[in-house]
C-alpha cells in the first residue's frame, strides 16, 4: 500500500490506513480550529482585536490553501467537500471560498488491471465477453471513479442503435474511503456545533448530512443512470438537447455504461467556428436550457462545467432547421426544486429582470434565505445601487470598470449580507452553483454575453407561465386591501359618534372637520386601489383575452376619475 495515508485508492483500505487517514483529517481540523479560537475569541477579549483584524485575510487564505493541499493528497471526499464549501458564501468568508473555487477533481489514474478487476467483479464476466473492445488508457480520472472508452458487441449495438460507449467505473476501495471520510467529517461537524462563533451562523451537522447525502447519491451509478433518463424525458420535445443513452443491461451501482457522445467542448471556440457554429448563439441557447431546467422543470444539472457539455454538429439540417445539438453528460450531481421554492425563484427572477431591489428582497424571504426578523432596509438600498450601476453590463464591460470602484461595491455589499441572519436552505445551494457555472460558461463562450439580456426575455416567459396565478394573487391582495379600507369610514363615523356623545376623553372642536377630511381621503385611496386592480388586471389579460382586458381597462377609468376629482367636487359642494 505504501503511504498508509495515501488518498488514491487502488485496493480496499487496511485498518491501519483507515485510522491514519481518519486521524490526519482530525489533526488538520483541530489545528486550524485552535488557531481560529485563539485569534477570533481569545485575543479580542484582551483588547487585541487589531492583531486579529490585521492578520485575518492571510490566515484565512493560508487555511484554505492548506485544505487544498490535504484534499489533493488524500483525494476521496475531501475534494468534493472543498467544491461544496466553495459556494457557501453564507457561511465561509470570501477569502476561503475564493481559494477553494479552483479545486479540481483531477487525480492520477488507477492501473487498468485494478479497474478491470472491479468491472469484471460487478458484471460477473470478463470484459472481452461483454464488449468488443475496451481502451486501457482512461478518458478521465477523478477521485471517485474512472472513465474508459469501449465498443459494444455487434448484436447489442444493433439493438440499441449505437456501438461506441464509455465505461464509468468506481475506484477500487472507494467505499472504504467514503466511510472513513464521512466519519471524520461528522466528528468535525460535532466540534463546530459547540462553537458559538460557528453555530450562530450555521448548523454544521445539518450541512454535513446534506453533503453526505449528495456524495452517496453521486457514487451510486444506478441513480445517475435514472437521472439521465429523467433529464432526457424533460427535454424530449427540445431538438437542441441530447442525452446519452444508458446500457442498463451492463450497468450496476459501481459500473455505468453509456453512449459515447463526446464531441466539441462547449468552450472550444475555434472548433465551433470551424464547423460554422456561432458561439454567441451557443451561449444564449445554453443559458435558456439551464434556465428551463431550474425554473420550469425543477430538475437541473448541478455541475454544468465545460467538460460536461458538448456541441454536436449535424450533417444536415434536421426537421426543425437545427444544424447542431447540445449534449449533457455526467448526471451524478443533480438538483431538485420543490414547488414552493420554484415559485419563489420565479418571483426573484422577475424582480431581478425588472431591477426591483425590494422585489428581490421579498423573493429572498420567500425562498427562505432571510430570516423573518432580518432588517433588510440596507440590503434593499444596496441591491438598488447594484442594479443602477451594474445592471445590463456585460462581462467585457465589467472588466473596464475601475477596480477600486468595483472592490468598494463588493466590500459594501458583502458587509451588508454578512450582517444579516441568513443561511441558504437545502436545494438552493445547488441552484446557486448551477446558475453561477452557467454564467461563467456563457461568458467564456461569448465575452459579450450579458446575463441581464438573458434573464429579461426569460422573465417574460415566466410571467406568461405564471400569468393566471399573478392575476389571481393581485386581485386577492387588492380585494383584501379594499376590505380593510372599506371598514375605515365606518370606524371614523363611530369615532365621530363617540365624540358627539362625549364618550371620548379628548375634546377638540376641529375633530369633526378633520375626520370628515380623513373619510374623504380614505374613499380616494379606495378608488385608487380599485383603479390599480382593474388597470393592471386588464394589462395582464389583454395579450391573451383582448375583450376581457379591454373591459377591465375601461372600468378602471371610473375609480380613477373619482380619485382625481373627489376633492374638487367636495369643495364645490352639492349641485343647486
Amino acid at each position: 500500500m505504501g503511504n498508509p495515508e495515501a488518498g488514491i485508492a487502488s485496493e480496499p483500505l487496511s485498518a491501519r490506513a483507515a485510522r491514519a487517514r481518519y486521524r490526519r483529517i482530525l489533526r488538520f481540523a483541530a489545528l486550524h480550529l485552535a488557531s481560529l479560537w485563539w485569534f477570533e475569541l481569545v485575543l479580542p477579549r484582551f483588547g487585541l482585536n487589531s492583531i486579529a483584524n490585521k492578520t485575518r485575510t492571510k490566515r484565512l487564505q493560508r487555511i484554505a490553501r492548506s485544505f487544498q493541499k490535504l484534499a489533493l493528497d488524500l483525494s476521496g471526499l475531501l475534494i468534493k467537500l472543498g467544491q461544496f464549501m466553495s459556494t457557501r458564501l453564507d457561511i465561509l468568508p470570501a477569502e476561503i471560498t475564493k481559494e477553494l473555487e479552483g479545486l479540481q477533481d483531477e487525480v492520477p489514474a488507477v492501473d487498468f488491471a485494478l479497474i478491470r478487476a472491479m468491472a469484471e467483479s460487478e458484471l460477473g464476466l470478463p470484459l472481452e465477453q461483454v464488449f468488443a473492445s475496451v481502451e486501457s488508457t482512461p478518458l478521465a480520472a477523478a477521485s471517485l471513479g474512472q472513465v474508459h472508452r469501449a465498443v459494444l458487441s455487434d448484436g447489442e449495438a444493433a439493438e440499441l442503435g449505437f456501438a461506441n460507449v464509455v465505461l464509468k467505473i468506481q475506484r477500487p476501495g472507494i467505499d472504504g474511503i467514503v466511510k472513513v471520510d464521512l466519519s471524520a467529517l461528522r466528528r468535525v461537524a460535532g466540534w463546530l456545533s459547540r462553537i458559538r462563533l460557528v453555530n450562530r451562523r450555521a448548523d454544521a451537522p445539518a450541512l454535513m448530512d446534506e453533503f453526505a447525502a449528495t456524495c452517496l447519491e453521486e457514487i451510486d451509478y444506478l441513480n445517475e443512470a435514472a437521472n439521465a433518463e429523467r433529464f432526457a424525458e424533460n427535454f424530449a420535445d427540445n431538438p437542441r438537447v441530447r442525452v446519452p443513452g444508458v446500457v442498463w443491461e451492463q450497468s450496476t451501482r459501481r459500473v455505468l455504461v453509456q453512449e459515447d457522445v463526446t464531441n466539441i467542448k462547449i468552450t472550444d471556440l475555434d472548433a465551433l467556428r470551424a464547423v460554422g457554429i456561432d458561439p454567441a448563439q451557443v451561449a444564449d441557447e445554453f443559458a435558456a436550457i439551464m434556465f428551463d431546467q431550474v425554473f420550469i422543470h425543477g430538475f437541473f444539472h448541478a455541475d454544468p462545467h465545460p467538460g460536461n457539455i458538448f456541441i454536436q454538429p449535424l450533417e444536415k439540417e434536421d426537421e426543425f432547421g437545427q444544424t447542431w445539438r447540445m449534449t449533457f453528460i455526467d448526471f451524478g450531481m443533480m438538483g431538485e426544486v420543490p414547488s414552493s421554492l420554484g415559485k419563489a425563484l420565479r418571483t426573484t427572477v422577475i424582480a431581478a429582470a425588472s431591477r426591483d431591489g425590494a422585489g428581490m428582497v421579498d423573493g429572498m424571504r420567500e425562498i427562505g434565505v432571510l430570516m423573518p426578523s432580518a432588517d433588510t432596509v440596507e440590503l434593499e438600498r444596496a441591491l438598488t445601487k447594484v442594479f443602477d450601476r451594474f445592471g445590463g453590463i456585460s462581462f467585457v464591460e465589467l472588466q473596464t470598470i475601475d477596480p477600486r470602484e468595483f472592490k468598494a461595491f463588493v466590500n459594501e455589499f458583502s458587509d451588508i449580507v454578512r450582517a444579516l441572519p441568513f443561511q441558504f436552505p437545502e436545494n438552493f445551494l445547488l441552484v446557486i452553483r448551477a446558475i453561477s457555472l452557467t454564467s461563467g460558461v456563457c461568458s467564456s463562450v461569448n465575452p459579450q454575453f450579458n446575463i441581464w439580456n438573458a434573464i429579461e426575455p426569460y422573465s417574460a416567459k415566466l410571467i406568461k407561465t405564471e400569468g393566471g396565478n399573478v392575476i389571481e394573487a393581485f386581485l386577492r391582495d387588492g380585494l383584501t386591501s379594499l376590505s380593510l379600507l372599506a371598514r375605515l369610514p365606518k370606524r371614523v363615523d363611530s369615532l365621530i359618534t363617540r365624540a358627539e356623545l362625549g364618550q371620548l376623553t379628548l375634546r377638540n372642536p376641529e375633530l369633526e372637520k378633520r375626520t370628515s377630511s380623513l373619510a374623504r381621503a380614505v374613499r380616494r385611496v379606495i378608488s385608487a386601489v380599485l383603479f390599480g386592480v382593474f388597470f393592471i388586471s386588464g394589462l395582464l389579460m389583454f395579450p391573451t383575452e383582448q375583450d376581457l382586458g379591454t373591459v377591465l381597462l375601461v372600468i378602471s377609468g371610473v375609480p380613477l376619475l373619482h380619485a382625481l376629482f373627489a376633492d374638487v367636487i367636495a369643495r364645490r359642494g352639492p349641485l343647486p
